[in-house]
């Protein structure tokens, strides 16, 4: 297909959709940060993007076929990048999950999860006439296991689950019977239920960093008014004191008050619960959830499995990683550390955002079913 085909056929819907999310973030952020004076973080969202947008296109243009056949070389790179993080990394708070690469410093866990969409998808669509035979499942579970546990050990239990999630929904939809989905999950649950009751009652536990019990504890003890809990206090604080339309931009008390420190970052719902109040919130989760039924729309209409796969595990990701920031920020959920996508503050997160979404574009503009 020509390229000047190609592009008549771009989901103008998806780019709206993401376009307006990332205005909400932006407009949240110099709310969020209105009380510094200072537009540095604004501006450099406000760059992020452009720069996501040039991503975006590059990864959308180039056949999402041509990228599939080079996934070795990508899932190399993966590794490389979570292995000099684990060599070289910047530690922050405890965590080294940063790199600097030519003065800028990146997440290479948050592109590892757009990686491992197109390098699951691959693998798993290579394997799905057999997916059924032990050894197929043993390939594809080695494969997503390397970057699961070099995440993980970073320490960053949360994009190491969203990892897993990806490989479990495009598993789903595969030709994997449902005896064995049925089974895994039955397994799973039980696992965790046994690993959540040891760390609850094992103080000296070596699964998890102490940090990580001491956010789960809180959640399970309730009412805790320690220094783990402070940001999720403070945001439940913010959203219910937000009421039914907000306070109005930059008249969040908490927010402005510096009561929620790093507010822009993974609790910047707090701040348009606060500032923009329920309906504010409604519109947000409205978005979202346009963006993701728009998405598995696309999903329906893919020319290929390979495709499917990639859109599924990217929309799958985008579905669960909101469902758990808000749960966090209501404080449904221990602290995590995931970010909302497009919304919250962050050069990688919003440029593997926009990556991701280049190649769900780049599966769309290779479908025949449309709508509107």
């Amino acid at each position: 297909m020509e390229i000047k085909s190609l592009i008549k056929q771009v989901d103008l819907w998806l780019i709206l959709l993401m376009t307006m999310l990332t205005g909400v973030g932006i407009i949240a952020i110099n709310s969020a940060t209105a009380y510094e004076g200072d537009m540095t973080n604004v501006s450099k969202q406000i760059l992020f993007f452009v720069i996501g947008l040039v991503l975006m296109i590059i990864v959308m243009i180039i056949d999402y076929h041509v990228l599939s056949n080079w996934y070795w070389v990508i899932y190399a790179g993966i590794i490389l990048l979570l292995v000099a993080v684990k060599l070289f990394g910047v530690n922050v708070n405890g965590a080294t999950r940063w790199i600097n690469i030519a003065g800028i410093q990146i997440q290479p866990s948050e592109f590892a999860k757009i990686g491992m969409i197109l390098c699951g998808a691959t693998i798993i669509n290579k394997y799905n006439s057999r997916i059924n035979r032990l050894w197929p499942l043993l390939v594809i579970g080695i494969f997503e296991f390397v970057p699961f546990i070099l995440v993980n050990r970073q320490p960053n239990l949360s994009t190491s689950i969203v990892l897993l999630v990806i490989m479990v929904i495009q598993l789903f939809i595969s030709k994997l019977n449902l005896k064995y989905i049925v089974a895994g999950a039955s397994v799973a649950v039980a696992v965790i239920v046994v690993v959540f009751v040891y760390i609850v009652n094992n103080p000296d536990q070596k699964l998890i960093q102490d940090y990580q019990r001491k956010r789960i504890m809180s959640l399970v003890n309730g009412g805790d008014s320690s220094s783990d809990k402070y940001q999720t206090q403070r945001a439940v604080q913010a959203i219910g004191s937000g009421g039914l339309y907000g306070k109005g931009l930059s008249q969040g008390s908490i927010s402005q008050l510096n009561y929620l420190p790093e507010s822009h970052n993974d609790f910047i719902m707090a701040v348009v619960g606060e500032e923009l109040g329920f309906v504010g919130v409604l519109c947000v989760i409205g978005l979202l959830l346009l963006f993701i039924f728009r998405g598995l729309w696309i999903a329906r209409g893919a020319p290929d499995e390979l495709g499917r796969f990639i859109v599924i595990g990217y929309f799958g990701m985008i579905a669960m990683q909101s469902f758990v920031n808000m749960g966090v920020v209501t404080d449904f959920l221990p602290n995590t550390g995931i970010p909302i996508p497009f919304i919250s503050y962050g050069g990688s997160s919003l440029w593997a955002n926009m990556m991701g979404l280049g190649l769900v574009l780049n599966v769309a503009m290779r479908s025949e079913k449309k709508m509107f």
